[in-house]
């Protein structure tokens, strides 16, 4: 039998060393591609074509003004132009297909690949979002579960499924740095010792900030489905979802123009001696207005509330048919007049013309109203329009709200 000759040990280790440093010196003297990949995410491009548009169904925003997304073949960049009140500075984040290479030139922090395989929400106003786009079963935190109302999320926390996070100002970043979330969203007030966006780009997660409450408009509320939309490479969802509700929103605004009159309408209430109502811009403005209602600051030019004393609403509104949106505790007229008497000064109290937004509120005080209400603007219109002028809408029933009797 021929027998073959090994190499000494020590040739060997000779050899090795050359090939590992030939290797590093070829590796210094090429090119590098960083091509984002995760190894959990089945959506990940296998071969990358730098020829081939990787996102071939693209969202148009129509509505909202804070949000823009401008597209390029592998990677888009989002926009966020009025993150806050009086906010000196917007936020950028670029989203790279997962298996393509992350393009130069971008602050890394803010650069996410997409889709995202799991999500972390600061806000139930998001939720409704990940129903609507089939992805709840990416979630995996919440700030707190015990203000959910969205029925594919509570089913989830209770399949225990879902961890809870902390509020915005009140975030467990250990938690969050275990569980290691894709993205986190959540929002801004511009406010450095409350916001969390700071920490927990600090703590190196990838965060994005939703902006919706900045709008003026139901439907520019409305439309950052399309924010979420992005992340998780739903456009072609999200549009067809946003311009049915559009469509509904529209088509129910045009039958309020046919109401014989327009009722006055005050909102708001007495809180610790200051009267805070939405400003003539406001998106609840804008609400009554579509339901062919006379809101009685509607000659305001603001967007945000108005600071204004018991007196002041009084003078004005004293006489006003209708009272909407007021404390959410009070459940009887009983809890209304115990607060203060002189609401009974009012001609809606004594005609009993008062509804509020409270009639889907959970054990734990969390209201629908503000988290499914803000994505379904035409059922909320359809509520005002019902309360204003019952006629337009007969087989409408009221879903957001209830009167107060």
């Amino acid at each position: 039998m021929k027998l073959v000759k090994t190499p000494h040990p020590k040739a060997v280790f000779f050899l090795c060393q050359l090939l590992l440093i030939a290797t590093l010196i070829v590796a210094c003297n090429s090119t590098v591609i960083n091509i984002s990949r995760k190894t959990n995410n089945n959506a990940c491009i296998q071969k990358y074509d730098l020829k081939t548009d990787y996102f071939s169904n693209k969202i148009k925003i129509t509505h909202a003004t804070g949000l823009a997304v401008e597209y390029h073949k592998h990677y888009k960049v989002v926009t966020i132009k009025n993150p806050w009140q009086n906010a000196k500075t917007d936020f950028q984040y670029v989203l790279v297909q997962c298996g393509t290479p992350t393009p130069q030139g971008f602050n890394q922090t803010q650069v996410i690949t997409v889709p995202v395989n799991s999500i972390v929400s600061l806000s139930t106003t998001h939720l409704p979002h990940l129903a609507k786009l089939g992805v709840v079963d990416k979630l995996i935190g919440v700030s707190n579960s015990k203000q959910v109302n969205t029925p594919d999320v509570v089913e989830r926390i209770k399949a225990g499924k879902v961890s809870q996070i902390g509020n915005n100002d009140n975030v467990d970043i250990e938690k969050l740095l275990e569980l290691n979330p894709d993205l986190v969203t959540t929002y801004g007030s511009g406010n450095s010792q409350t916001d969390s966006y700071a920490k927990l780009t600090e703590a190196g997660l990838k965060v994005g900030i939703n902006a919706e409450y900045m709008e003026d408009t139901p439907l520019g509320r409305s439309e950052w489905l399309k924010f979420t939309a992005l992340f998780f490479n739903k456009e072609e969802k999200a549009e067809k979802i946003f311009n049915e509700i559009a469509n509904k929103y529209e088509q129910i605004a045009q039958k309020a123009k046919s109401g014989k009159n327009r009722p006055t309408v005050f909102v708001g209430f007495n809180f610790k001696g200051t009267w805070y109502t939405p400003g003539g811009k406001s998106y609840v403005a804008k609400y009554l207005a579509d339901a062919g209602a006379n809101y009685l600051w509607s000659d305001d030019k603001s967007s945000g509330s108005l600071p204004l004393s018991f007196e002041v609403v009084l003078e004005r509104a004293a006489n006003a048919d209708y009272w909407l949106n007021f404390r959410q505790s009070w459940n009887t007229l009983k809890d209304l007049v115990a607060e203060d008497n002189r609401y009974t000064d009012f001609k809606a109290v004594k005609q009993g013309n008062l509804y509020n937004n409270n009639a889907r509120v959970n054990e734990s005080g969390g209201n629908d109203y503000w988290e499914d209400g803000i994505s379904n603007p035409d059922v909320v219109l359809s509520d005002f329009i019902k309360i204003l002028h019952p006629d337009i809408l007969p087989n409408h029933q009221l879903f957001y709200y209830r009167k107060l009797i």
